[in-house]
C-alpha cells in the first residue's frame, strides 16, 4: 500500500525548494523536514535508541555541557545555502543565535558543534552527504553517533581549515572524552534513559 504525497508536496514551487520555504510550510507537514540540494527530506519515525542518544546528550548533567556563552538545543535547522537546510539531532550554538523565541534556523558562523545520530534510513546522508555540506559551511567540530549492538559509538572529528574538511579524532566506545572547543566527558550508558526496558 502507498501513500499519496500532499498536493503541496509534488511537483514543488515553480524553480524549486528553497530553504526559507520550510518557516512556510502547511499546517499538515511532517514536524521534521530538512532540505538537501533543493529536495525536502523527511524524518522516518525514530528508534528509541536514537531518541535515548539525543536525551543523554542534551541532559544539563550527563550530556554536553558547553560554556555560558553557549547553548545545547536539538533537532533544529542549519541554513547552509539557498537550498541548503539540514537538521542536525544535537547542536552547540552560540547562546547571541537565539535572538528570540521564533528562531527557527541558524547560521553555520553560529554552530559549533553538530551531532547526527545514525538510523538505518539517514546512514547515507549522515555518513556522506551532511558531513560535507557542514565542512564546506566552516562549522568546526561534527560528531556522528551509531548504534552498536546495545550500546553507542561515537566518531568525533574536527575541521582542517585548509582543505575544508573533517579529519577524525576518535572513536568512542563507553566514555566520550574529547575536546569541542571545550572538554567533553561524557558516559555513553544509556542505561538510565532506558529505564526498566528489557536488554
Amino acid at each position: 500500500m502507498t501513500t499519496a504525497f500532499p498536493e503541496w508536496f509534488y511537483p514543488g514551487p515553480p524553480g524549486g525548494w528553497t530553504a526559507d520555504m520550510l518557516d512556510r510550510l502547511p499546517p499538515d507537514a511532517p514536524r521534521h523536514v530538512e532540505l538537501i540540494d533543493g529536495s525536502l527530506v523527511m524524518m522516518s519515525p525514530q528508534t528509541a535508541f536514537h531518541m535515548f542518544m539525543i536525551n543523554l546528550l542534551i541532559d544539563s548533567e550527563r550530556g554536553i555541557r558547553p560554556p555560558a556563552e553557549l547553548v545545547v538545543a536539538r533537532e533544529m535547522t542549519v541554513t547552509l545555502g539557498l537550498r541548503q537546510r539540514p537538521e542536525p539531532d544535537v547542536l552547540v550554538v552560540d547562546r547571541a543565535a537565539l535572538r528570540n523565541l521564533s528562531t527557527t534556523t541558524f547560521k553555520p558562523e553560529d554552530v559549533h558543534l553538530v551531532v547526527e545520530v545514525v538510523s538505518a534510513e539517514s546512514m547515507e546522508r549522515d555518513r556522506t552527504t551532511k558531513p560535507i555540506k557542514y565542512s564546506d559551511a566552516g562549522i568546526r567540530y561534527f560528531w556522528r553517533v551509531e548504534q552498536e549492538d546495545e550500546g553507542a559509538v561515537v566518531y568525533t572529528f574536527e575541521l582542517e581549515p585548509a582543505v575544508r574538511a573533517y579529519v577524525p579524532t576518535g572513536i568512542h566506545r563507553g566514555r566520550l572524552r574529547t575536546y569541542a572547543g571545550f572538554d567533553v566527558d561524557i558516559d555513553l550508558d544509556l542505561s538510565t534513559y532506558m529505564g526498566g526496558m528489557a536488554p
